[in-house]
């Protein structure tokens, strides 16, 4: 993937996230992206029904393992009808690790570091097997592929040794085995695929999409979607860019070896802790900032991703929500719409090629609550 067209990130107090959706048309990298700003991760509704886990054992011995060795895993529900050929696979998300101390203790997390403990896992939003709620993509092959390796996939190193016990950054690995299993499965034969994902889930999308688009026939359609995984380059409160260089420098050090970054992220000030979250508690200086950072990203989207507008798409809001493809009602409900659209409205438009997708939320510069409003 060509990453002159795709900044690195800014996430630290005003925190911007987006879903991308993007297709590999040679040489041309087609995106939509569906911009979230946001401040909060929000929970999701209870699911309906749950999904069985799939541990993927055979891929140990290929050293695909999560940080505590233990194998990878995923979540399938098949597909039925006319999506019988058709494969979702969403990339979970949950942050990453950027020290050897951090992965070892991360190891340890039942959810994002060791599939050990892992269990069933409830499907909604873009995953949901409800054709009222997903109707565009309900009767898919629908797969939630875990994440535990905190690196977004990327990392492939020899295992390491802290406090008496082995830590595996394995990321890439798992990410080829998961998909070798897939494609074994039946996504080889696929006639639409789409990689989704959100936050650090979103970022692996985007990093992972062009190879995604290599495994699969040329017949097939093959678009991806990153849900909050677009950081932003750009300074932060204090003027500098120090997520991206203390944060970020540091996860690529830590799992593939290649950079030494001596960096620190500076806590957050007290004038900042509650006005990310609650405007009411912002300054005129603080209120400037964050407008001046919504128009910041604004632009590069527009300025990174607007060469091919019949190819690319964007849906820019700026709701309190995280992974608003998996949030019931943000990616169906009426108060997250731009033009009368919601997002499932829009991603399928942009899947299908049924119409451009290019939306943007010009009448809130400031964040907001989507989904509680009225």
């Amino acid at each position: 993937m060509k990453f002159s067209t795709v900044p690195s990130g800014f996430r630290l107090s005003f925190k911007v996230s987006l879903l991308s959706i993007s297709k590999m048309v040679n040489p041309t990298f087609s995106y939509i992206v569906l911009v979230l700003a946001l401040i909060v991760w929000s929970k999701a509704n209870a699911s309906p029904y749950s999904v069985n886990l799939t541990r993927l054992h055979s891929a140990v011995a290929k050293g695909a393992v999560c940080l505590d060795g233990s194998p990878p895993a995923y979540h399938l529900d098949k597909g039925h009808g006319e999506g019988i050929n058709n494969w979702l696979v969403h990339i979970e998300g949950g942050g990453w690790c950027d020290s050897l101390n951090g992965c070892s203790k991360r190891a340890k997390d039942p959810n994002l570091g060791s599939s050990n403990k892992m269990q069933s896992k409830g499907f909604y939003g873009i995953l949901s097997n409800s054709k009222n709620d997903n109707p565009n993509f309900y009767n898919w092959n629908r797969i939630l592929v875990r994440y535990c390796d905190g690196s977004s996939f990327t990392g492939d190193v020899d295992e390491k040794v802290y406090e008496g016990k082995k830590v595996y950054m394995r990321g890439a690995r798992v990410f080829d085995a998961v998909m070798g299993d897939l494609l074994e499965r039946g996504m080889k034969d696929a006639s639409n695929a789409f990689l989704t994902g959100c936050s650090a889930g979103g970022l692996a999308t985007i990093l992972h999409c062009d190879k995604f688009e290599a495994l699969l026939a040329t017949k097939a359609r093959v678009k991806c979607l990153s849900d909050g995984g677009y950081f932003l380059h750009a300074k932060d409160f204090y003027g500098g860019y120090h997520f991206e260089y203390a944060k970020f420098d540091k996860v690529v050090g830590v799992h593939l070896e290649y950079i030494f970054a001596l960096t620190y992220l500076p806590k957050v000030g007290h004038s900042w802790m509650k006005c990310p979250n609650n405007t009411n508690y912002c300054s005129a200086s603080q209120i400037k900032r964050l407008e001046g950072l919504q128009s910041e990203f604004v632009n590069t989207i527009l300025t990174r991703l607007g060469n091919h507008p019949s190819s690319r798409g964007w849906f820019i809001n700026s709701c309190y929500t995280h992974c608003q493809s998996l949030f019931g009602p943000s990616w169906l409900g009426p108060n997250v719409t731009l033009n009368d659209k919601t997002i499932s409205e829009a991603v399928g438009d942009w899947f299908y090629d049924r119409r451009p997708v290019h939306l943007v939320d010009h009448k809130h510069k400031l964040p907001h609550s989507c989904v509680r409003e009225k």
